[in-house]
Parts: C-alpha cells; structure tokens; sequence
C-alpha cells in the first residue's frame, strides 16, 4: 500500500487526541503522519503547541468528501473521535472503500456491531483492517487473555481476568456514557460480538454478566464488579470465536470473565454497588442533572494524575488438563489516558508497518494485530508475565 502517510490522526484536539499525538512525536519521530479534525483553528493551535512537524487536514464526521480525501492518503486511520457512534461511522465506511486500515479507542460495543454487520464482509475479502477498541478498552483484557493462553502452550477452558488501577476520568468518556443510554436487549448480549453460530449452550450458560465480592485466591484482595467488563469480554469472546475459526483456538467451549480487584471486601463493595447505583442514574431522566457536574468534552485529568496512575490485570487461566497458572499485564500511567494514548498509537503503528498479520475484517487487537502487537506493547513499557501458578 504506497500512501502519502503512515498514520493520519483524527480527532488530534480532543483530550486523548492530544496525548496521542504527544507520543507520536515523542517515540516515533520517522515516520510519516497527519492529523485531523473539524476545526482548523484548534488544529493549527495543536500544531503549534507541540511543534509539530505534520501537516493538517479538517473534516467534519458528517462531511464525506473531505473525509475521503484525508482517508485516501493513509495506510492507517487512527481515531480517538468520540462517541463514535456519532462521530466515526462516515470514517470507517471511508476506510473499507479506500482500503486503509483503521484502529480506535471506543468502549462502544454497540457500534462495533454495525460496524462488523456493515462492513466485516468487504473489509475481509480486501484484506482491510478495521480494528476498534484498541485502548484500555479493550487491550488489556485481550492481549492479557491471547499471552496467557500463548504461554500455558495447551487448550485453555477458562479465563478470568481481576482488573485494578488507578487514574482520571475525561469529559469524552463521560460524553460517551450518557450518549448511550440504555441499549435494547439484543445490544447487552453476552456474545454480541461473535460470528453467527459460533456459541455454545455451555458458553452461555457460564459467560453471563456479572459479578461475585469474595477473596481472590493467592491474594490479600476481593473481586467485585468489573468496570469495563461490559465492553472488554465481549471482546476477547470475539478473538476466541476468531482464532477459533481459523482453527488455532483458546480451548474448547473457552469461558472468559471478568471482575474488578479491590483492596478490601468493604471497598468492593461500596465500588460495586457504586458503579451499579451510577449505571442506573445514566439510564433515567436524571443524567440531565448529573451531566452538568462532571467534566466537558476536551477536558480531563492533570498530569500528575496521568503519571500517577496505573494499571494491572491479573490472569487466572484453568487448562483443561486442570492445571491452573496466573499471568499479569502491569503498565505504568492513567489508564483511560496516558496508556491508552500508548496502546492506540502502538496498534496505529503495528498497522501501519506490518505485513504478516491476519487478513481483514472487522478484527480484534489479539487476532488483527497478535503477537506483533504484543512485542511492540512490551518494548513501549507494558509488562506481561507469569506471577505464579497452584
């Protein structure tokens, strides 16, 4: 693919927009890029601030010929324009007609329905990849899950992952959660994500949402709800049903889950039924209220709170054969920001300069960008490793 660019960044001006075009320059300083976005000004503003050496292109996310004209020129779009439901459709049509490859940070499952109904077909008989959810939705739920399963090196019958951190919240993501609002009940499937006919009776049964306060074993803290969980294991259930189909599968009838960690059983509880007691405000009349005291669009966390923050997730993986091992992701930064800027930017980059991924699609981080990514996400910081075993 000879395109004038490697990567064209759209939505460089928002707040995560930023941080991503802070680590384009910062660690990839030759490669051929862009950025994009609806306002010239604010462009031009970024541009300037961080002296930039990268041309501009302004596009609306309503207006396609000025999207196709920056798409056309790129062998990778990398969006960080959200919602994306509202801001993004046009961008990934543009993508699979222009057969540039296309990765993202949405948490937005239903989205990445249409866009797999829509779009998947074309997209993998032209070798077009179209890879959302590549921030901390989803990628450390499921590159966790696809290094875990590499390293026990047998078929795998259950995963379960304990998420912790530490870090901020942006008006985009809370832009993003009260644009949604309650989804239809074919939306809050449990598969969503998976081909047709690629679920078993056995992984529907034991693959329903929600959550468990108790002691997790080999450690001093408890399980409690899974902030992300909603989002990250439809997910990882989609690069099972993938691999599964190419014949390199997790395990047979794999079960994935997953759950917060917390500190102590009072603070699972008072966290969970927290975030329980936040869903159901979002879903009534009352977010109108709500809204106004949280952070707008662009706005977001401090820089001392992105380097202070941090991520980790810890693996429990049950063989079939009944041998059970724990395997951790830990990265160091903000995780909605700072290390999802990271993971984005090293997915746009696995795009833009690796030929020997699987084919096209709409794809996962694990099966579109695998192993590739996997190297290039521990090179940049990320640690992956085995912590002990029963």
């Amino acid at each position: 693919m000879d395109r004038e660019y490697q990567i064209i960044l759209y939505g460089a001006t928002g707040f995560t927009g930023k941080l991503c075009a802070e680590y384009l320059k910062d660690n990839y300083p030759e490669i051929k890029w862009a950025i994009a976005g609806r306002n010239n000004q604010k462009l031009n503003d970024l541009k300037n601030s961080l002296n930039l050496n990268c041309d501009i292109y302004v596009a609306s996310g309503d207006d396609k010929e000025s999207i196709d004209n920056f798409v056309s020129k790129t062998r990778v779009v990398l969006s960080t324009a959200g919602p994306f439901a509202r801001y993004s459709n046009l961008i990934v049509k543009s993508c699979v007609e222009n057969k540039t490859h296309y990765t993202d940070i949405t948490g937005e499952n239903h989205w990445v329905k249409d866009l797999i109904d829509d779009h998947h077909e074309k997209a993998s008989e032209e070798g077009t990849r179209i890879i959302p959810s590549c921030g901390y939705d989803s990628i450390p739920s499921d590159m966790g899950v696809f290094y875990s399963v590499q390293q026990m090196g047998k078929p795998v019958k259950k995963v379960t992952v304990y998420h912790s951190g530490q870090g901020g919240v942006s008006g985009g993501t809370t832009e993003t959660m009260f644009t949604i609002g309650p989804l239809p009940k074919e939306k809050r499937d449990t598969f969503l994500l998976n081909p047709e006919n690629s679920v078993s009776e056995k992984q529907r049964k034991l693959s329903k949402d929600g959550f468990e306060i108790k002691k997790i074993e080999n450690t001093d803290s408890y399980s409690g709800i899974g902030l992300m969980s909603f989002a990250n294991t439809r997910v990882v259930r989609r690069s099972s049903a993938l691999y599964d189909a190419d014949q390199k599968n997790y395990g047979s009838d794999f079960i994935f889950r997953e759950l917060g960690s917390y500190p102590s059983k009072r603070s699972a509880r008072l966290a969970s039924f927290g975030l329980i007691l936040a869903f159901l405000v979002i879903s009534t009349p009352l977010r109108h209220i709500v809204r106004r005291f949280l952070p707008k669009p662009g706005e977001g966390p401090d820089k001392v709170t992105r380097e202070n923050g941090w991520f980790r997730g810890l693996f429990k993986v049950e063989a079939e054969d009944g041998e059970v091992k724990y395997f951790q992701i830990y990265g160091d930064g903000d995780p909605g920001y700072k290390a999802t800027a990271q993971m984005v930017c090293e997915s746009a980059i696995t795009l833009a300069i690796c030929d020997n991924l699987n084919s096209g699609g709409v794809l996962t981080s694990a099966y579109g960008l695998g192993n590739a990514l996997l190297e290039r996400l521990s090179k940049s910081g990320i640690k992956f490793e085995e912590v002990f075993n029963n």
